[in-house]
């Protein structure tokens, strides 16, 4: 059959034929852009697809092999520079409304347990369970975004989110209130977990760092004003208006989300230049192909789409199976335990400040800014150095690193390349950790424990995000999912580390308690020597391993078709 009789019966049937529906869906993240195939930086289909589909055509397999040459192979992302731009920010603020939703609850928690006539235990059990929620979610929503994509996944957990927040404001008892929370979680939890996605699939391992932070500044964001915006709210209007004010915000960003956001996920579209399932497509673009069909746009060659996947449920196993690999599970584990004094010190933060300093609410609220503050700054300058110093190992190692192609990873010291970076944040992180336990214990000058803070939260956040950053790295093909599984991990130890420690002041002191977070922290700590010595061999060992099982899969599947 030849192409214009396949247009013609697109035509008939009044369905976009697949070449509009790629060339115009690059330009829906510019919209009022002109089309044209410069725009995506398209190169020839014949020496660019064939090596794209090689690479993607496997989902959840995880083959992490992309062995190309950097000054030959195809382009990582046809995406432009304002095009990575709207996509990362547009996660970044999704990641934001993951964050927020548990901050901005903290301050209404004394008016909830009033309104409901429950104690105080019965409120922070709401907590507890967002927590669980928050770990178990993403594992599903993760292997659904790695196969189906991200589009269609961010656009479930905002239908959720915007339900849970109707549901809460308006939630008549505490029944309804622990289970609304939950569903809340269920939409939320995932936005972080996706925008790690993202910016895998946009960014080249070359300069991951500095998009990678730019995607976490949304999210680490939300501790600084998160709880200032819910103490005013509740407040001055009740705490009902808590979850409108997030109605608001998340349905004002479901708009561009829906008219304007691409699908990026390799696994879907590759480097972004194969078209996407045809209900995948934004509506600005879906109007645009509309009407192109009427000869706006001449025919132009396209590659067939990858074969998608049957859309199956999510299986969370495919996240848990990660921890069983030796690398990645080292580092999820690492990565759970550099987080503790982060969550310790936002913890404590209400109930040490109000029996030292004597704060009122509004003014607790107002003390989170220091620690959020260290938090937004963080990820920024960590992303810098990170991209230093990867193009800094490369140029020992003679390697040359173009940012628009993919990097051969093969034989990269990676994991020396990342932990460089993490390791004078972690050593900072436990030496502030320690000071800031042993000051307050002492009911230190205010100024003091505020700097303190900014210091913990600065040092916690970017060694979190160098190693996010990494596995990353490892999984580029299941990025969703790794951080989901890195989700998992650190909500099960941030919720027992939040859960103990004020038991453990109450036990210890605050310089005890304190101490003990810095020495589980310093005890971990090798770890990253361990992965530096034995992660590019185990990294190597798990290449071959997946090779082999891809190959099977492939030999299995052309059976089938004979």
């Amino acid at each position: 059959m030849d192409d214009k009789t396949t247009t013609r019966e697109h035509q008939s049937m009044n369905v976009p034929p697949d070449h509009l529906i790629r060339t115009i869906s690059q330009a829906t993240v510019e919209p009022a852009a002109n089309i044209d195939i410069s725009d995506v930086r398209r190169e020839s289909f014949e020496t660019q697809h064939e090596d794209i589909r090689q690479c993607t055509t496997t989902a959840p397999s995880d083959m992490e092999a992309v062995r190309t040459v950097s000054t030959q192979g195809p382009l990582y992302s046809v995406f432009t520079l304002s095009q990575k731009r709207f996509i990362v920010f547009m996660s970044a603020i999704g990641g934001f409304f993951s964050a927020v939703s548990a901050n901005i609850y903290f301050p209404a928690l004394n008016a909830l347990a009033v309104d409901f006539g429950v104690s105080a235990s019965l409120i922070n059990l709401t907590i507890t369970t967002y927590m669980i929620f928050q770990g178990i979610v993403p594992l599903l929503m993760g292997d659904l975004a790695d196969t189906v994509g991200r589009r269609p996944a961010y656009i479930l957990c905002f239908i959720l989110y915007i339900s849970a927040n109707i549901g809460l404001a308006l939630c008549p008892d505490y029944a309804s209130l622990l289970v609304l929370r939950c569903l809340q979680s269920s939409g939320s939890s995932t936005l972080i977990a996706l925008g790690s996605g993202v910016v895998a699939d946009v960014a080249d391992v070359s300069e991951r760092g500095l998009w990678m932070g730019i995607n976490t500044a949304g999210p680490n964001v939300s501790p600084a004003i998160g709880p200032v915006i819910g103490g005013v709210i509740s407040q001055y209007l009740g705490w009902r208006w808590i979850f409108w004010f997030l109605l608001i915000l998340s349905c004002t960003y479901m708009i561009p989300l829906v008219l304007f956001y691409p699908e990026t996920s390799r696994n879907v579209v590759g480097n972004g230049s194969l078209p996407p399932q045809r209900w995948n497509v934004s509506l600005v673009s879906y109007l645009q192909v509309r009407r192109a069909q009427k000869g706006s746009l001449p025919p132009e060659p396209t590659p067939s789409p990858l074969p998608h996947r049957k859309i199956t449920f999510p299986n969370p196993l495919h996240g848990l199976a990660l921890l069983g690999e030796k690398e990645i599970g080292l580092l999820l584990a690492f990565n759970a335990v550099v987080f503790i004094p982060y969550y310790v010190t936002l913890t404590t933060t209400p109930y040490l400040f109000a029996r030292i300093y004597h704060f009122s609410d509004v003014q607790i609220g107002l003390s989170f800014l220091p620690l959020g503050a260290g938090a937004i700054l963080a990820p920024i300058i960590n992303g810098h150095f990170l991209d230093l110093n990867f193009r800094r190992t490369a140029r020992k190692l003679g390697m040359a690193v173009d940012r628009k192609r993919a990097t051969d990873l093969t034989s990269f010291p990676l994991e020396k390349a990342r932990m460089q970076v993490l390791m004078p944040f972690i050593l900072l992180g436990v030496a502030s950790t320690l000071t800031y336990g042993w000051i307050m214990h002492f009911d230190a000058p205010l100024p003091a424990a505020l700097v303190l803070q900014f210091i913990i939260g600065m040092c916690s956040t970017a060694a979190f995000g160098a190693l996010n950053v990494l596995l990353v790295d490892l999984c580029p093909k299941t990025p969703t999912t790794v951080i989901a599984a890195n989700n998992f991990c650190r909500c099960l130890m941030g919720a027992g580390a939040t859960a103990a420690v004020v038991p453990a002041i109450e036990g210890l002191g605050t310089g005890g308690a304190f101490s003990l977070t810095a020495g589980v922290l310093a005890a971990v700590t090798p770890i990253a020597w361990v992965l530096v010595k034995k992660g590019p061999k185990w990294r190597e060992e798990r290449r071959v391993r997946l090779a082999k099982v891809e190959e099977k899969r492939r030999e299995r599947e052309e059976g089938e078709e004979k």
